[in-house]
């Protein structure tokens, strides 16, 4: 199996070798904290061994139920937010057909997301879509009240017991949720419905590799296995007895705080594949929220290029030098399409004529990064080897791990998300929720 490689040639120019090799001790130390468990968080660590640890018997167990949605469902809804639901969909959304919902010899059925916005028009336009529709549900969700998703399986499960029966439904729906406790946990026991454990020691946003996104990508009709052994083979590769100059994540996890130290404190994500887009939605997640606290953290922000060089490249080329890219590169693509010849050649791309579009695209990719880093954007360079399964179960493990080991060298706790209630208690204060009433007073004096 070919595997992903880090390139660092051009933030030389940036930050030194010297610079970057300061931090193997701190980076080493983090990796330690990990293996042993004695940093902060540490009762939320087992995404760290979780590939390696998947049994046959489960991968065989989701392989089952997905089949049977498969077998019942045109269209499969999965209902969920944050890390429950972007793991799953960057993975389908990167490997699927770029128009497999218009297919008309579509086998896969169509996988849906919802529950991770409040929009009435959002869900309103759902549930219509489904009126004529044979659907599921995988309900994504630890405690079962997060409001997101509560709200909308509660409309999807009433029209499905209401389109399907009550015993259709039991069939089609699956919880993804607690072992023992919470709401979702209560509903799946009593209405009978299959379900799979989130681990307790595994944040959603490190939960990929778990039910919580594997469920959903197996009736996609992706290859979980080959998705996992991609998982496995990074998790040999960036384990803490790697040494550190053979180690990508210890050396992401190191050039990333070597550049924020010289004022980088915004990294790009940037592809040149527009299958990884959701793939970015999910590293800002897991970044976002692992650093971000205690007023610190890098700033993760993403662009798809070539597309958002032409909005956004003029601030990236000239705007504040703050600002550092990693471009994920695609060494091999999974088709081939060649720029024909045209006689009139109005375009004037006849010199471009015989040429795969890859090798345009690639060069597009080559040219934007000299003109960025001379304009002072320093450029780390990720090369998948392809977008396929094992890639990018690769690429996943890759992040989490210098992820983790990132936070710990920042010194703040990678596992915990604090900030995220802010806006839920002013929200229930807002809607009067029961038990919010002294807030409820507080913040309506405000307003």
């Amino acid at each position: 199996m070919k595997q992903i490689t880090l390139n660092l040639n051009k933030v030389a120019g940036f930050v030194s070798q010297a610079q970057i090799d300061a931090y193997a001790p701190k980076v080493q130390q983090a990796q330690q904290m990990l293996e042993q468990g004695t940093g902060l968080g540490n009762d939320f660590l087992g995404w760290l061994h979780l590939p390696s640890g998947i049994t046959q018997e489960l991968l065989a167990e989701l392989k089952e139920v997905a089949n049977t949605l498969r077998e019942n469902c045109e269209v499969v809804i999965v209902a969920g937010i944050g890390g429950s639901y972007l793991g799953a969909r960057s993975v389908i959304e990167a490997l699927s057909n770029s128009f497999s919902a218009s297919l008309k010899d579509k086998k896969d059925p169509m996988i849906v997301f919802a529950g991770h916005n409040i929009s009435e028009d959002y869900l309103f336009e759902l549930t219509s879509f489904l009126k004529d529709k044979r659907f599921g549900v995988i309900n994504i969700s630890k405690s079962g009240t997060t409001t997101e998703t509560a709200l909308a399986f509660r409309l999807l499960k009433k029209q499905c017991e209401d389109q399907r029966g009550k015993e259709m439904a039991k069939k089609c729906i699956v919880a993804v949720t607690d072992a023992k406790k919470g709401a979702a946990r209560t509903t799946a026991d009593q209405e009978g419905y299959k379900s799979f454990v989130i681990p307790d020691n595994v944040g959603g946003r490190f939960s990929v590799l778990t039910p919580v996104g594997l469920l959903p990508i197996a009736v996609a009709g992706f290859d979980i296995d080959s998705f996992v052994q991609g998982a496995v083979e990074m998790e040999k590769a960036c384990g803490a007895d790697v040494p550190f100059e053979k180690n990508i994540a210890s050396q992401y996890a190191a050039v990333r705080n070597a550049l924020a130290d010289e004022k980088k404190t915004t990294e790009i994500l940037v592809n040149f594949n527009p299958k990884l887009h959701y793939v970015a939605e999910w590293w800002k997640q897991l970044y976002g929220e692992s650093e971000g606290k205690e007023n610190k953290g890098i700033f993760p922000a993403a662009v798809d290029f070539t597309t958002d060089l032409h909005s956004m490249g003029q601030w990236i080329q000239e705007g504040v030098r703050n600002i550092f890219e990693t471009v994920i590169s695609v060494a091999e693509v999974n088709h081939k399409l060649e720029v024909p010849f045209d006689e009139a050649n109005l375009d004037g791309l006849n010199f471009l004529a015989g040429k795969r579009v890859d090798e345009v695209n690639k060069m597009a990719e080559l040219g934007t990064q000299l003109a960025h880093v001379d304009g002072g954007v320093p450029n780390i360079r990720i090369v998948l080897p392809k977008v396929d399964e094992a890639s990018i179960g690769q690429l996943f493990y890759f992040f989490e791990r210098a992820c983790g080991i990132s936070g710990y060298v920042l010194g703040v706790n990678p596992f915990n998300q604090p900030g995220v209630e802010a806006y839920k208690k002013n929200m229930f204060a807002l809607l009067n929720k029961p038990g919010y009433e002294e807030d409820s007073k507080a913040i309506q004096s405000r307003l």
